[in-house]
């Protein structure tokens, strides 16, 4: 058999394809990282802090020693201590909480202050459960007011803390229409379907973690640095992932469990509970925004401020960069961003899909419409006016930049033009009725990464490198990559993904994981071919090449690089009950060249049912008495589900970047921009009132009232 075809042959990137994981899946044989056995497998289980401050006097071990099963039980007086001074692989010291029982303090509730191991999961949990732990309480703080003075400016994943051009003042005093508005976002969590779960053991002097996360090769890391080991001693393998949203880096189980597995010499498995994961794995912080913008008398922008206040943690500082949307999609002469943080005794926020861009565009998409609204300018219009031709603030050239064509087409499919701008006017019944659109924008990156393929003797290839599919279809989008790269039937290709051992990548992150992946995959395809072509044919061993991207990804010229979208809603809003039911959206993207469509399909609507829960439903409270969640599971925990839902449609428009190997930009994180502000501005053009708090929970309605 011959490695390569000839002719002509349809390319399968830009074909629809099931998953190639896809049956595994459905029938049960794909193993995820709490399913997969061990002989001689301990069970730990986490015991959290029930106070918010302070410190642990005592832990009272020895009554749970003696219960059936119980193997042992770490804490700070006992546990392998732990080197946490390092910057971690994504460039940020690492967050204190991984550094489990190392001193007697608690910063926050739900602080892991010991970790209890047994025989079997029932055993370990009921002896949790049973550990006493004593505490020296102090006073705590969990308010989240609209100001404080003690916050701090500083840079996040959006970029810097804060941008100013321009004379603010003077171009506000100089326009003919001024907004000047707060908005605001609650705490959101992303618990996925799959919980957080590790097995560690050490086999042979080497530490092997059979993990769920979002890159193998960033979990090995840090877990080396930690332990003080040689990086090539540690594996990380993480096959399939069922979720992960930003949240699984790396946690505190994971520490826990290589501490035992260490201390009982013997395979050790953890895995958080519902309520766990909301102490534990991350969450979006709540933002207060103030948007302040001036436009001349024809609605073009003269002044925009976009200020975002976030919550942080005691111990690590994330600041969730609301700012960050506003230096992309809007210019004016004076143009002034900050993102400012403040620490209070709450655990730490982290990565959540579009950080930042997810509420920075709520606030500063509704202020659009406001102003649109005050300028008498159709809101798509207003936007069209406003359109930059260079990056806002760094003054760069858009490698592209078509979210025009998005809107065009996106206002032509949901009927736009037949829109009635009068808020208040279309009823049916009880029922208001409005539409409303927004804009959204996603930083498109790419990362170095490394990738080995094989010729195989058979004739087929094999593809080797650290993604992580974690329910993106991943593997699969590789897959129609490489099976282009090597000029063959996908059926001739087979992907293997999740495992360190592979070298390093990029995690499946800031929506660059594919890009990042398939440009190494490309290279390594290119100079592999080039081998095949000397026709010296293929030993049984085969041929294996492979590929470093770090020189090309750093040579790619200083452009904003983004991906677009215009999203739209129509809503019906209960009068009598406050209820506001949304009854379609369409989101019309333009991001890069889409690998799948299947999938990216699902990737788009995904994020758009995800914008449709954060405008109506999402929020979570914290008692200011307890410093806990209220309802933290996922019962108590309001997100959109199927009956929410009725029609979502996502399309997009060509757009490939002419930058990449394949022209991909990314996907996994641009159907949420912008969705809660096309619901919310749907909501206010249904009762002529603007909401500016999310969720529009009924409640909210029926207090505002409506002026219809």
């Amino acid at each position: 058999m011959t490695a390569l075809t000839t002719g002509a042959r349809a390319s399968a990137v830009g074909t629809a394809h099931t998953r190639v994981e896809g049956r595994d899946k459905v029938t049960g044989a794909a193993r995820y990282a709490g399913e997969i056995p061990f002989d001689g497998l301990a069970h730990g289980w986490l015991v959290l802090s029930t106070i918010t401050r302070g410190r642990v006097l005592s832990v009272d071990a020895d009554p749970v020693l003696g219960m059936p099963g119980v193997l042992t039980v770490l804490h700070h007086g006992n546990a392998p201590r732990v080197d946490i001074d390092y910057t971690g692989m994504l460039g940020m010291p690492p967050d204190p909480t991984i550094a489990v029982f190392q001193h007697d303090r608690v910063p926050h509730a739900g602080w892991p202050v010991a970790l209890v191991v047994a025989e079997t999961s029932e055993q370990a949990r009921e002896a949790a459960e049973s550990l006493v732990v004593r505490y020296e309480e102090e006073a705590h703080d969990v308010t989240f007011p609209g100001e404080r003075p003690d916050a701090s400016t500083g840079p996040g994943p959006g970029g810097p803390g804060a941008t100013e051009k321009g004379d603010l003042e003077a171009e506000l005093a100089a326009s003919a229409f001024v907004l000047d508005a707060e908005y605001s976002t609650p705490e959101e969590h992303h618990n996925s379907m799959e919980p957080h779960a590790v097995t560690a053991l050490w086999d042979g002097g080497r530490l092997e973690v059979v993990d769920s996360n979002q890159g193998t090769v960033w979990v090995a890391d840090e877990l080396a640095k930690l332990f003080s080991l040689d990086p090539a001693s540690v594996r990380v393998r993480s096959e399939h992932v069922g979720g992960g949203f930003g949240s699984k880096g790396v946690r505190a189980h994971q520490v826990a469990a290589v501490m035992a597995a260490t201390s009982l010499s013997r395979p050790v498995r953890v895995v958080m509970t519902r309520r766990q994961m909301f102490s534990l794995a991350g969450y979006r912080s709540p933002t207060t925004q103030r948007v302040r913008l001036g436009a001349d008398a024809e609605g073009r922008l003269r002044a925009l401020e976009h200020r975002c206040l976030s919550r942080t943690s005691t111990v690590h500082e994330f600041i969730e960069s609301g700012a960050g949307p506003a230096r992309v999609m809007y210019d004016a002469p004076a143009h002034h961003t900050e993102n400012r943080v403040v620490e209070l005794d709450v655990p730490s926020p982290t990565f959540m899909r579009a950080p930042g861009e997810a509420p920075g565009s709520f606030a500063l998409e509704s202020a659009i419409d406001e102003l649109a609204e005050q300028c008498g300018i159709d809101p798509i219009e207003l936007r069209l006016r406003n359109e930059p031709e260079v990056g806002p603030v760094s003054g760069l050239p858009f490698s592209t930049r078509n979210l025009p064509a998005c809107f065009r087409e996106g206002a032509r499919r949901f009927g736009w033009a037949d829109r009635d701008p009068r808020p208040g006017v279309r009823r049916e019944g009880r029922w208001l009725l409005g539409t409303g659109t927004a804009a959204a924008s996603f930083f498109a990156g790419a990362a170095p990464s490394t990738a080995a393929v094989t010729a195989e003797a058979d004739g087929t290839f094999t593809v080797r490198i650290n993604a992580a599919d974690i329910g993106t279809g991943a593997r699969t989008a590789l897959t129609l990559v490489a099976a282009d790269a090597f000029e063959v039937p996908t059926d001739r290709v087979r992907v293997r993904i999740g495992d360190s051992d592979f070298g390093p990548a990029m995690i499946a992150g800031g929506s660059m994981g594919t890009r990042s992946w398939a440009w190494a995959v490309t290279a390594a395809a290119g100079e592999l071919r080039e081998r095949l072509s000397l026709g010296d044919g293929i030993p049984p061993e085969g041929i294996t090449v492979r590929s470093d991207t770090t020189e090309a990804v750093g040579a790619l010229a200083q452009k904003e690089r983004h991906s677009f979208g215009a999203q739209f809603a129509e809503v019906a809003v209960d009068v009598a009950t406050g209820e506001v039911r949304v009854r379609r959206m369409l989101g019309v993207f333009a991001a890069g060249r889409i690998v799948n469509p299947l999938t990216a399909r699902g990737q788009f609507t995904g994020g758009m049912i995800w914008g449709i829960s954060m405008a109506l439903h999402e929020e979570a409270v914290r008692d200011r008495n307890t410093g806990a969640l209220y309802g933290a599971d996922l019962a108590g925990y309001h997100v959109a589900t199927n009956a929410d839902v009725p029609l979502v449609e996502a399309d997009w428009v060509d757009d490939p970047d002419p930058d990449d190997p394949v022209g991909i930009k990314g996907i996994g994180e641009i159907g949420i921009v912008g969705a809660a502000a096309a619901v919310a501005n749907a909501v206010w053009h249904a009762t002529g009132v603007r909401h500016r708090a999310l969720p529009i929970r009924p409640d909210r309605v029926l207090t505002a009232g409506t002026r219809a």
